[in-house]
């Protein structure tokens, strides 16, 4: 029996998930979350082969639970599910050691014969997510999007430049590199373009 965690900020959406994979003869919903938190505290106690996780939720996103539980070397396989074809995101997960990465849209057959293949150690990636990561790919340096996170954050150039180590004309200098970057007029508009392509 393979045993799954769901973790979907959407109710409904997570009620109508754990009914369509019960109705498999060799899955188990062993439990729901409703948020990153709530799926790293389940996983610990739960031990579920695998979690279904949602990209987008609130405390820590699907990503972050990623990212911590290959830190951490946990035996716990992760499924992203998404709505969003967002270059930045793949990246992250395929740094994070995700073994699926699916759009929430696709039918319900092919996500339990995804999760079975899973188990089986194969990668389950929906090629159109691939598409679009091939099409468009960060241009910005690591200490780029420190920075920028920073500044989505509410940070001033003084409290960044003390917080990096930097000059406050260095932060200046790296924030003109990547308005130029991310064709941006300002800073709002370089988060925005930043965070909609989820480079940071």
């Amino acid at each position: 029996m393979i045993r799954i965690i769901i973790a979907e900020d959407q109710r409904m959406l997570r009620g109508a998930l754990g009914s369509l994979l019960d109705l498999e003869d060799d899955i188990e919903v062993v439990g729901q979350a409703a948020n990153g938190e709530e799926a790293l505290s389940l996983i610990d106690q739960l031990l579920p082969d695998i979690c279904l996780i949602d990209i987008e939720m609130p405390i820590k996103s699907g990503l972050e639970v990623a990212e911590k539980l290959h830190t951490l070397k946990s035996a716990c396989r992760v499924v992203i599910l998404t709505t969003f074809a967002r270059p930045g995101y793949f990246e992250r997960a395929v740094k994070a050691g995700v073994h699926g990465y699916l759009l929430k849209d696709g039918p319900s057959e092919d996500l339990a014969e995804a999760i079975r293949n899973v188990m089986k150690g194969k990668c389950e990636i929906a090629p159109a997510l691939i598409f679009e990561t091939i099409q468009e790919t960060n241009p910005l340096k690591p200490r780029e999007r420190e920075i920028i996170k920073l500044v989505a954050e509410g940070k001033s150039i003084r409290e960044i430049s003390k917080s990096l180590f930097l000059s406050p004309g260095t932060v200046r200098n790296y924030l003109s590199e990547i308005f130029g970057k991310l064709h941006a007029k300002n800073r709002m508009e370089a988060i925005k373009i930043a965070e909609e392509k989820g480079w940071i």
